[in-house]
């Protein structure tokens, strides 16, 4: 009977995964079909924007609503329901007849993609405990780190097989079977949720968060094409700092009336928790826009096609999923050590490609290999160990706002991330159009980001053994 339980966790793990990478796939994987977009639909500038960003808008402001639904209703229904939507959306967008209709089908995309995503971290939550949840966070940092780094390769594959006018669409088909698959192997074996008593959803607050997040994104994603960062509307941070504040009185003038708030504001106290959010925060910050300016400097500065541009960063991926998978395992011997070191092993490898890429003549992609590899495994050990802890102390039946949130920050680091990295790419160029010079300048500031996360990780081993 335990064999037989232990193995439907694990079944029900991987159907998660599986769901969990098709939408952190999505955020990258259409990078590389924008030109076949551009070209079979005839979309402009801005709907080409609009395509990119609705995804991550309607991603990252549901995340932590979606995370409270599952905590209070049934993660497996939540999970399900998000499924259905994105795969769904998924048809409709690569039936897109014009960039109107696939624009409103990726924003469809992100609102099912964020109802699945805080599920995933609420199983692993409730289904394992020690050792075994350190694995399970492993095998969930392995799929977050493949699903950043596959995505211009398979991106590249599928655009090359379907050729310019159609490759786009094939993008956006890939999801459709593999969505069926994962939902009826959801159903099948997706653990049934705790009899629970009916919380109050708390709508005020979903709406305050859910505005609050939006127009702490908006003035990101808006000209992530690398446009000048001071025509951004940046006033809308003051904005939706005021809205956290109302969010935080209203949260709680309603816990105080004895109903569930949205977000447990006792997890802002736990040290552990806002620690790692902070860390994940800036890691994210320059771990997503590595692949972006990459990817730009092989195919637009050395004319790679969109295929050999991913295979080069295929070490990256394979040396995060070994890593997460190790760290996975590791992280409850040596705890916020095991992230120190992953992080110091990125610095290096991103300080080696910074080095190297402007005496680069020949054979780039091959030189550039070991440096990836040595990268990939310092992500590797940085994401799941770095999720495992920040989570431990959460209670299980807050899993999914726990989860939620450790995601929002995380896209909202990408956000920025993405958003200042591209704009110094893009004005860097337009000095004197040097891709090498420009990707350097590029790599400093996820460098950057990288070593502020550092900065985070040693103080909390200083604090630790003071303590």
């Amino acid at each position: 009977m335990a064999d037989a339980q232990r193995d439907t966790r694990w079944s029900a793990l991987v159907v998660c995964l599986v769901a969990g990478f098709m939408t952190l796939l999505d955020v990258s994987i259409v990078n590389v079909a924008l030109p076949s977009i551009r070209t079979g639909l005839d979309a402009t500038d801005s709907q080409i924007q609009l395509i990119v960003a609705g995804y991550a808008l309607a991603f990252g402001i549901v995340l932590v609503p979606a995370g409270r639904l599952g905590d209070a209703m049934s993660r497996r229904t939540i999970f399900c329901v998000g499924l259905v939507v994105f795969t769904a959306s998924s048809a409709v967008a690569g039936a897109a007849s014009d960039p109107g209709w696939l624009a409103a089908a990726r924003i469809v995309q992100g609102l099912g993609a964020g109802l699945v995503n805080p599920q995933v971290s609420g199983f692993i939550q409730t289904m394992f405990q020690g050792d075994e949840r350190g694995r399970a966070f492993g095998l969930f940092g392995a799929m977050v780190g493949i699903s950043t780094a596959v995505g211009p390769l398979l991106g590249g594959v599928l655009v090359s097989v379907g050729g310019p006018e159609h490759g786009w669409r094939y993008v956006f088909f890939v999801n459709v079977p593999i969505g069926v698959v994962a939902l009826f192997l959801a159903l099948r074996w997706l653990p049934k949720a705790e009899s629970r008593r009916r919380e109050s959803l708390d709508p005020v607050g979903v709406l305050l968060f859910g505005v609050a997040t939006l127009l702490v994104l908006l003035p990101m994603v808006e000209g992530s094409r690398g446009e000048s960062l001071s025509t951004r509307p940046w006033w809308l941070l003051g904005a939706s700092a005021v809205l956290m504040v109302t969010f935080v009185a209203w949260e709680r003038r309603w816990a105080r009336s004895g109903r569930e708030p949205l977000v447990d504001l006792a997890l802002l106290r736990v040290r552990t928790y806002v620690l790692g959010l902070s860390l994940g925060t800036l890691y994210f910050a320059g771990f997503t826009s590595i692949f972006l300016v990459l990817t730009l400097y092989l195919q637009n500065g050395l004319d790679y096609s969109a295929f050999e541009a991913g295979l080069t960063q295929m070490p990256f991926a394979l040396g995060s999923a070994a890593a997460a998978a190790l760290g996975g395992r590791l992280v409850g011997r040596y705890g916020r050590a095991l992230v120190v070191v992953g992080l110091v092993l990125v610095v290096v490898g991103l300080v080696g490609i910074d080095l190297a890429v402007p005496h680069l003549r020949d054979h780039v992609g091959l030189t550039l290999s070991p440096l990836l590899l040595l990268a990939g495994v310092g992500g590797g050990l940085v994401i799941s160990p770095n999720v495992t802890i920040t989570l431990s102390e959460v209670d299980v039946r807050r899993a999914g706002v726990g989860g939620g949130m450790l995601q929002t920050a995380q896209r909202v680091g990408s956000a920025i991330g993405v958003s200042l990295v591209l704009a110094q790419f893009f004005s860097r160029l337009a000095v004197d159009g040097d891709y090498g010079e420009s990707m350097s300048l590029a790599l400093r500031t996820t460098v950057a980001f990288v070593v502020g996360a550092l900065l985070l990780g040693l103080a909390d081993l200083a604090t630790s053994r003071r303590r």
